[in-house]
């Protein structure tokens, strides 16, 4: 996509992607830009930051909103040149100041290219969606993480929330404006020992140990200009907490039983499911090594608290998996997505992805729907039925006359029916969602069901409660 205003400029660049293989879409507006949106998908956006209708990093940010992450090269004059230098730090692929070069465009248009391909492939194959205010938290911070190399990330979260899906994703937009793609070396701290640790990381010199009969090259000297990342970093041993500290503030380190100091020029990302303040409190963790690892930190939310992601997650995931083996994606039947949206998954994102791949072997191939495990299902669907027959009347002490526990009930019993959707459980109701508002201000006590099912809790007391179809008197 050319967004370009100006026809004679337009239709250079045009001709210069054309020269490069590609085909262009013009559009001098961003409302008909917006519009190309939704008819086609564009592998390169050329943006011009002056447009009738608006700026070129208002679209940047329009597209970023939508999940759109093919590469976007700013077209700017010299008194935008700040604004192109900011959104190159949230992720802007270039900018190239009026007048250009032809060569240097062409250049930049190889290098996106590129670029594209990569992109877009890695959101399929590594399934993050970001529809829930959380995940699109979660993408600019990968941005921003990705637009300052040599600081350190941390990121936290529960075990298979995708921490290390974010850590490569940060990795390669470090390295996106790159012809190859330095390398990614990932160490998973809690499978190794402590005797060997030290070795694996950092290498080890010949007869430096028992058996060390060649020169051994470790993890972070093969990382070279790449990103090594340290997955579970709590579980460092802490004896060898001292040598990472040093390795992470000066990037300096020496195989085992070497002299000689290594230069180490990549960057590095840890992550952690647990919380390294209560480590430190334990004892288990240095606070000076915690202090220097947490300068960037990116807390992922669990599966749970961004369930408005699940529906097309699921779509992603099945996608992907059909893709690895062979088959073509059947899609989730609605009934059994529902049931899906009323669990916890403890597991998180791995936990959901095992059960979409043990349901797609049990689906015969070329059926349209999946086959999800019935008895999994069965066990979603006992759970949320104990959930809901252990709801209880509020007690006499709450202060409730009869009727306003039976409304109270009412209402609590159709909010977990309906997984805490305010406008399903009042049109169930006959009344306006208004109403539950003003009554879950009345009734804290049920917001919780609206907030585990990721919808919006009531911002504010009304006013003064109308009369409606469930009224202090209790329900009709």
């Amino acid at each position: 996509m050319v967004l370009e205003d100006e026809p004679p400029l337009a239709e250079t660049l045009a001709s210069a992607i054309a020269a490069e293989g590609g085909e262009a879409r013009v559009c001098l507006t961003l409302a008909s830009a917006k519009s190309a949106l939704q008819e086609t998908s564009f592998d390169v956006f050329l943006l011009d930051q002056r447009m009738p209708d608006g700026t070129g990093s208002a679209f940047f940010s329009f597209l970023r909103d939508r999940g759109i992450l093919a590469p976007c090269i700013m077209l700017t004059g010299l008194p935008e040149l700040s604004t192109a230098v900011e959104l190159t730090r949230n992720g802007l692929f270039d900018y190239l100041t009026k007048p250009f070069e032809p060569a240097r465009f062409a250049e930049c248009l190889r290098r996106a290219v590129a670029t594209s391909v990569l992109t877009e492939s890695n959101l399929a194959l590594f399934s993050i969606v970001d529809h829930s205010s959380g995940m699109k938290d979660v993408r600019r911070l990968a941005y921003q993480a990705a637009a300052n190399p040599v600081a350190t990330v941390l990121l936290t979260g529960e075990t298979g929330v995708g921490k290390d899906v974010i850590a490569r994703l940060i990795h390669q937009l470090t390295f996106q404006k790159r012809e190859t793609s330095p390398p990614w070396i990932c160490l998973n701290c809690s499978t190794l020992p402590a005797d060997i640790f030290e070795a694996e990381l950092f290498g080890a010199q010949k007869g430096a140990f028992t058996g060390a009969n060649q020169n051994r090259t470790g993890l972070a000297e093969a990382t070279q200009d790449g990103t090594l990342f340290l997955d579970e970093i709590a579980e460092v041993p802490l004896g060898l907490q001292a040598k990472l500290l040093q390795f992470v503030e000066t990037g300096e380190f020496r195989r085992l039983g070497s002299t000689d100091s290594l230069r180490f020029k990549g960057r590095i990302i840890v992550a952690t499911n647990k919380s390294l303040e209560e480590e430190v409190r334990q004892g288990r963790f240095r606070e000076d090594l915690w202090y220097r690892l947490d300068v960037f930190r990116i807390p992922v939310p669990p599966l749970r608290e961004r369930r408005e992601d699940l529906p097309a997650l699921c779509n992603a995931l099945l996608r992907t998996l059909a893709l690895r083996h062979q088959r073509t994606g059947p899609a989730l039947r609605p009934n059994d997505l529902a049931v899906l949206q009323t669990y916890a998954f403890p597991g998180n994102v791995r936990e959901l992805r095992n059960t979409l791949e043990r349901s797609l072997m049990r689906t015969p191939a070329g059926s349209n729907w999946l086959e999800v495990d019935p008895l999994w299902l069965s066990s979603i669907r006992s759970s949320a039925d104990a959930s809901s027959a252990t709801a209880t009347v509020p007690e006499p002490e709450r202060g409730l006359s009869p009727l306003e526990a039976q409304e109270y009930a009412l209402i609590q019993k159709t909010l977990m029916e309906e997984q805490g959707r305010i406008r399903q459980a009042a049109a169930k109701l006959g009344i306006s969602h208004q109403s539950i508002l003003r009554r879950l201000a009345k009734w804290p006590e049920l917001r919780h069901l609206v907030a585990a099912a990721g919808a919006k809790q009531p911002d504010s007391t009304p006013a003064a409660p109308a009369a409606d179809a469930v009224s202090e008197r209790g329900p009709h």
